[in-house]
């Protein structure tokens, strides 16, 4: 089980592996090195070019090297002065201050899930490292973003339609990460991809908890969903599977917090308890448990 940082409040700013220690060697110096960004590139009047839009994280140049950032890393700027993604493993977030064309990240917070493979790890180390240690001009050019600092290191992103946030009705939400309001933890590997919840538009909530199946009264209003008394299977399972049935469990007999971003959900106890889960599939509300 990998312990993790703050998943931060990557819900309220709209959430930020491949080998690329190796391979991502190209030279960056040069025009693609300067903050001008390429041509056709334009300097960013106001932030509204800027938040709203999911930036698929394309490349990273440090130090006139060009690395590929792996399948999946990603920033969204909000404009609250949060931004957060993936960084190609972890979940990650921080604060962010735009005034016309410069760009200035805070201190990043992030999950401590570990990643397959090292060129994933090196590359959200290098790409938080980056965005912490100075300022950057932003330029767009239609569907293309690139971030510069003075010294010519540079981002580059593509964007891409915003997805509609998933419903909480009718959605497998399969979960990934249990902690609380400082720490998380992915599943250990025996239940991984198998822990679900499934909230219907009955009030209830089914699924699985690790080991046992699960049924209660789940009633979402304002933010907030009431769970009632759990009922389950009594089914006796090894270590990894009762753990996490037993910190699942803190759920019922009272309130969370509740809140979806695209295919996310997150779900905070009044006791602290953090559950994480992704949308499982993309035909909701066809895949209802029974029971």
């Amino acid at each position: 089980m990998h312990t993790q940082r703050l998943t931060l409040t990557l819900t309220a700013l709209a959430s930020a592996g491949l080998l690329l220690t190796a391979c991502g060697t190209e030279s960056g110096a040069g025009s693609e090195g300067n903050s001008d960004g390429g041509s056709g590139g334009r300097s960013v009047a106001s932030e509204q070019a800027l938040t709203g839009v999911r930036w698929n994280v394309e490349s990273l140049t440090v130090g006139g090297k060009k690395h590929a950032a792996p399948e999946g890393a990603y920033l969204k700027i909000g404009k609250d002065g949060r931004a957060g993604g993936s960084y190609g493993c972890n979940q990650a977030g921080t604060t962010v201050s735009i005034k016309g064309d410069t760009v200035d990240f805070g201190k990043t917070q992030t999950t401590r899930m570990a990643c397959e493979g090292s060129g994933r790890m090196k590359f959200e180390e290098d790409f938080t490292r980056a965005l912490g240690a100075g300022k950057f001009t932003a330029k767009v050019d239609g569907d293309r973003m690139t971030l510069t600092t003075a010294k010519g290191d540079r981002v580059d992103f593509t964007s891409q339609p915003a997805e509609p946030d998933a419903p909480l009705t009718g959605t497998k939400w399969t979960v990934n990460g249990i902690g609380d309001g400082r720490t998380a933890a992915t599943l250990p590997k025996a239940v991984s991809g198998k822990v679900h919840l499934t909230f219907g538009d009955d009030g209830k909530v089914r699924g699985n908890l690790g080991c046992n199946d699960v049924t209660a009264k789940a009633e979402a209003k304002d933010g907030r969903i009431t769970f009632g008394a759990p009922a389950t299977t009594r089914k006796m399972c090894p270590g990894d599977a009762m753990t996490t049935e037993r910190k699942l469990l803190k759920l019922f007999g009272g309130k969370a917090r509740y809140e979806v971003r695209q295919d996310t959900l997150k779900l905070t106890a009044d006791d602290g308890t953090v559950i994480n889960a992704n949308a499982a599939n993309a035909a909701k509300g066809k895949d209802k448990d029974k029971g």
